[in-house]
C-alpha cells in the first residue's frame, strides 16, 4: 500500500480543531469526579481514621459486622481493640474495623 494514500486516509478521518475539544472534555469529566465522588470518599475516610485514632476504653463502637458495643482494652501495638458486647462477653476486632460511635447513630435514628 502507499503510504501517501494512507496518509491522505488518516487526515481525511482526523477531527477539526486539533482534538482539543476532547481533552477539554476529559479533564472537565475527570475534575466533575473528583468533586462528586472522590473528594467526599476522601474526606469520610479522613473522619473514621480520626475516630479509630481517638478510641479510648468506655467508649461506645460499632464494629463492621454490625456488632454494638463498649471498647474495654486497646492494644496499640498489634491495633487489637477488646470490644464487651454483652455483660461478660468481650470480643477482639481490628481497630480498622471499629467505624463509628455507636451512641451518635442511635441519637441519629430517633
Amino acid at each position: 500500500m502507499n503510504t501517501a494514500i494512507l496518509l491522505a486516509a488518516l487526515q481525511q478521518g482526523a477531527p477539526q480543531g486539533g482534538g482539543w475539544t476532547m481533552i477539554l472534555m476529559m479533564v472537565a469529566i475527570f475534575v466533575i469526579m473528583w468533586l462528586f465522588m472522590i473528594r467526599p470518599q476522601q474526606k469520610k475516610q479522613k473522619q473514621i481514621r480520626e475516630f479509630q485514632n481517638a478510641l479510648k476504653e468506655g467508649d461506645s463502637v460499632v464494629t463492621g459486622g454490625g456488632i454494638f458495643g463498649t471498647v474495654k482494652r486497646i492494644d496499640m501495638a498489634s491495633s487489637k481493640i477488646d470490644v464487651e458486647i454483652a455483660r461478660g462477653v468481650v470480643i477482639t476486632v481490628d481497630k480498622g474495623y471499629v467505624f463509628a460511635d455507636a451512641q451518635a447513630m442511635q441519637q441519629n435514628v430517633r
